[in-house]
């Protein structure tokens, strides 16, 4: 979703060549192939072929496979996406090799560094020659950390763009017909932070709520492999609550702007709800996305039962606005604000290659 307007937007500027490098970090064929289908990215030109492990196993596997990759092209530019694990590995190859790293969604701090993903993002930057953040919040996290303020972009969300291109196309899916779900008479779950289903206890607080939820209205859960594997292990009560497989962009987009009410742990979640104006309960106690707050439809609820169900109540009741403000410049022209600054910091004068992992 961040990868495809920034692809589509630098092919249209001359002196790119553009080479994408899939990780394999997620191979499920639900949480992969099906994205580059429906969001039109074009095939890999290189699979590592890395699979699930361990953060330091996946890290470093991904790193060594990498490495020969960039000493193969010799690229003038790495983008990288986010905050995961192929984000930091593949930014610190190119560190070491001395190419330039461009990090688009820069920025973001949750000030939490029990998230793996928080690790990711503060290293990354540091890494990073261009950052492209989504909210002014990253251009003071970046600075207030020492990081020249030339180097910082302010540009908007790609994952807006994405949103913005391709609602139209989602409101054809035929999912809730499929589901039998009427629009604003449901909710959508999704869950998979380790700090949310690694631990029995939090994970228990969180499924009382939804089952609480789910006897009121129908609570839908495309679970994540990881979250599968954890309630299969935990035996644990989810009376009431609608399990899907994994769903492509096209029908969760469909799914999720037509929901009275969306619970996640999930950072883009956040985002996109406030795209949509869709409300938004976050189940965690902190997040590096304080836009979605100050000017969308989020909520930090944390994971007890009891903050769970009164704010899902305020939603019920109408006390939680469902459509408020934009954030600034998420306008769906991120990515082209983004091939411009690269076009200009770059200046090539012959075909110039540009990897980007995904």
């Amino acid at each position: 979703m961040k990868a495809a307007p920034v692809m589509k937007a630098l092919h249209r500027v001359q002196g790119f060549e553009l080479m994408l490098v899939h990780t394999d970090q997620h191979y499920d064929e639900n949480l992969s192939k099906i994205f580059f289908d429906e969001l039109g990215l074009p095939k890999p030109d290189v699979h590592l072929g890395v699979g699930s492990g361990t953060h330091t196993w996946q890290t470093a596997e991904i790193m060594m496979r990498f490495e020969k990759v960039i000493q193969q092209e010799k690229p003038s530019l790495l983008i990288v996406y986010g905050d995961v694990n192929s984000t930091i590995a593949c930014a610190l190859v190119a560190a070491k090799l001395n190419i330039p790293v461009a990090h688009v969604e820069a920025g973001l701090r949750s000030f939490d560094r029990t998230m793996p993903e928080e690790i990711n993002r503060i290293l990354t930057d540091h890494l990073s020659t261009y950052m492209f953040t989504t909210e002014l919040s990253g251009n003071q996290n970046l600075v207030s950390e020492g990081i020249a303020a030339d180097r910082v972009f302010f540009v908007g969300n790609v994952m807006v763009d994405t949103l913005f291109r391709l609602r139209p196309v989602a409101m054809a899916s035929t999912i809730l017909k499929e589901l039998d779900a009427e629009p604003q008479k449901y909710g959508l779950l999704t869950l998979h932070r380790p700090a949310n289903v690694d631990d029995r206890e939090t994970l228990n607080e969180i499924l009382e709520a939804i089952v609480s939820i789910a006897k009121t209205m129908p609570v839908f859960f495309p679970c994540h492999p990881r979250t599968k594997a954890r309630l299969e292990e935990s035996k644990l009560d989810c009376k009431g609550v609608r399990f899907l497989q994994p769903l492509g962009y096209l029908d969760f987009l469909c799914l999720m702007s037509q929901a009275r009410l969306v619970l996640t742990d999930s950072g883009g979640i956040q985002e996109e709800t406030t795209a949509l104006g869709i409300a938004c309960l976050t189940l965690r106690d902190n997040t590096e996305r304080p836009v979605t707050i100050e000017k969308g439809t989020n909520v930090l609820v944390g994971t007890s039962r009891a903050r769970i169900l009164a704010a899902s109540e305020k939603v019920f009741n109408g006390n939680i606005e469902r459509k408020r403000d934009l954030p600034e410049l998420w306008d769906g022209r991120a990515a082209e604000r983004i091939a411009t600054i690269l076009q200009k910091q770059l200046t090539p004068a012959t075909h110039e290659q540009v990897i980007q992992p995904s």
